[in-house]
């Protein structure tokens, strides 16, 4: 009997000091600390001119996701474009503030082929006039399609009511955009998470 009562208090002793131990010893790290929530940007706070990868732009019904963004540079002057893409569609915003602010939505095309580009222009019936032109030195995020070097010749095109056309060469590659100016209120932007959505696309 005394062996019994000598094994029960034995057993509940060495119980109570692997328990005592347990508490005393520090937690598997991550137990201790909850994980830190991804910083979230209030809608209000996202505007053209600090869009983000994965950002999400609604425009006439149709869902433009931020892919990347090139930033032009002329001495102290500078302005974005921006990729877009809603699916195998793509479309660059263009956004400069030059005393006004003037936001422009174009698409690339094949359908015009200029080896030199001219003061002006005549393009699916509509007459297109030199505005402005230059060489600009680029910084980039995200994806910029073929727009890889480090400067570019451009050259923008004003046409009929908002019309807007814009011809740029990159290391000899010529590429036409088309499209026309739009109002910034016509925009709205829902942040995204920071990650692009598509495809690389070269």
């Amino acid at each position: 009997m005394n062996l019994l009562l000598f094994g029960i208090i034995a057993t509940i002793a060495i119980g109570a000091v692997i328990y005592f131990v347990i508490q005393q010893q520090p937690r598997l790290k991550g137990q201790d600390h909850k994980q830190l929530a991804a910083k979230q940007r209030n809608p209000s706070e996202c505007t053209i001119f600090n869009l983000e990868i994965g950002d999400i732009i609604q425009h006439l019904g149709i869902d433009w996701v931020v892919e990347g963004k090139l930033t032009y540079k002329v001495d102290a002057y500078s302005w974005f474009e921006y990729l877009l893409q809603d699916d195998e569609k793509i479309a660059w915003l263009s956004v400069e503030e030059d005393d006004i602010v003037e936001v422009s939505l174009l698409e690339p095309t094949n359908q015009l082929d200029v080896s030199i580009p001219p003061q002006e222009l005549n393009f699916a019936g509509d007459i297109y006039k030199l505005e402005d032109s230059g060489t600009a030195r680029m910084t980039r995020t995200g994806l910029t399609m073929r727009r890889t070097a480090e400067k570019c010749e451009y050259f923008d095109y004003q046409g009929s009511d908002k019309k807007v056309l814009s011809i740029e060469i990159w290391d000899g590659d010529i590429e036409v955009t088309i499209g026309e100016k739009i109002s910034p209120r016509s925009l709205t932007i829902l942040p995204g998470d920071g990650k692009t959505v598509y495809r690389d696309l070269g």
